[in-house]
């Protein structure tokens, strides 16, 4: 399991974690809920017990304690008959107004009146949340609503508050934490890659002065391999200026794009197999603000990864051209490899992510870098097929150039 794997299991694995806190806050709070709610039930029927007791009583002395019980209950309620007309309420707003009054078996004489508007509301709010409780009387009967008690509405909103403000807390502080490691990250780079420069620069000297040695001492300055051995210590100077100029702000320079991407391609053909064939299409005018090493570095890696797709003969194939409004160049490089899933097109941009043995998952990321940050383009896999190949596309903003 590469690094890049073993990161997103542990993602899911914090993500599952997270999962199961917020099922389990959800369902204590919903138990707590439903214990309420069954204990407001019981006491809106004590209630109603009280309202008929009040009403088929004949002993007034005892109508105090009844009295008692029923202003007990927190639960605001609604009583109606059988018609469904008002009767008495409970618990609701005292600044409401204008509905007739109360029965005097049942009439308080502190009681406020209420507008029938709200009451209408409040009604359909109680028919939503609760069956009724139905109280025989000896004419009929009484239908009691109830609602909720303010305590058991927060109660069952407050898991839902909680879990967004942790959800906020979290992605702050996340944010925060990636910004910082990947702010780390970059520094440890760019001083890895500004000593590999450094380092570079004593042994690729030394070698420049045993080649202009061997050609004085042996009369070689025509020898073919002598010719390629430079090549490859100026391509060392090269990647030694690639390492040197990372953390820091390269220069563009308007650059032919089809000429620097031949140059680079005449120059690593030469060193792969023989059955991989390369080929160049496009329009050869198109001028883009290119860093040369920072860019050649950029050929050089999709056309590493489009060598390693290719199990035996195949063709890499890079065409250049613009846009249908020709305000941007466009760099196709189209491999005839072992082809990308469709799942893996995001994925292989990412920082660890290889499919090989052997590597550091680097190549690709570093690509989407210097073309992203460095010279302001954008670069994804255009298309791929399991089996036929692969196309990446590099977009560059395009330079008039009247050649």
């Amino acid at each position: 399991m590469n690094a890049y794997q073993n990161k997103r299991l542990w993602k899911y694995i914090l993500l599952a974690f997270a999962v199961i806190i917020a099922s389990g806050s959800l369902f204590y709070t919903n138990y707590l809920a439903r214990n309420i709610a069954r204990s407001e039930r019981t006491r809106a029927q004590v209630w109603a017990m009280s309202i008929k007791q009040v009403i088929s009583a004949d002993d007034n002395d005892f109508l105090p304690y009844v009295f008692a019980v029923r202003d007990s209950s927190l639960v605001p309620a609604i009583v109606t008959d059988e018609k469904g007309d008002f009767q008495f309420s409970k618990g609701l707003d005292t600044t409401k107004t204008f509905i007739p009054p109360v029965p005097d078996a049942v009439k308080d004489k502190n009681a406020p009146n209420y507008d029938p508007d709200y009451f209408k509301a409040e009604l359909a709010t109680m028919k939503h949340q609760h069956e009724p409780i139905k109280i025989i009387l000896p004419r009929g009967y009484w239908l009691i609503y109830y609602k909720d008690s303010p305590l058991l509405s927060q109660l069952k909103l407050f898991p839902y508050v909680q879990l967004s403000v942790i959800s906020v807390f979290l992605l702050l502080a996340y944010t925060a934490f990636n910004s910082s490691r990947k702010s780390e990250q970059n520094q440890v780079w760019v001083g890895l890659a500004k000593e590999t420069a450094h380092q570079l620069g004593t042994p690729i000297s030394s070698l420049m002065a045993w080649i202009e040695l061997i050609k004085d001492k042996f009369n070689a300055e025509d020898d073919p391999l002598i010719a390629e051995m430079e090549n490859d210590v100026q391509r060392l100077e090269i990647v030694a200026d690639r390492f040197s100029k990372i953390g820091s702000k390269p220069k563009l320079e308007e650059t032919s794009v089809f000429d620097v991407i031949e140059d680079f391609v005449n120059y690593f053909k030469v060193r792969v197999s023989n059955n991989i064939s390369f080929e160049i299409t496009g329009d050869h005018d198109l001028v883009a603000g290119l860093n040369i090493p920072l860019f050649d570095w950029v050929i050089e890696n999709l056309l590493k990864n489009a060598v390693n797709a290719i199990e035996g003969k195949g063709s890499i194939r890079v065409n250049i051209g613009t846009n249908k409004a020709k305000d941007h160049i466009v760099i196709d490089v189209i491999d005839t490899g072992k082809g990308i899933p469709k799942s893996k097109f995001i994925t292989v941009f990412q920082p660890g992510y290889t499919t090989r043995k052997r590597g550091w998952g680097l190549g690709l990321s570093l690509t989407k870098r210097i073309v992203e940050n460095y010279h302001n383009g954008h670069i994804v896999v255009r298309d791929s097929e399991l089996g036929k190949g692969t196309t990446f596309r590099i977009t560059l903003k395009n330079i008039r150039y009247n050649g």
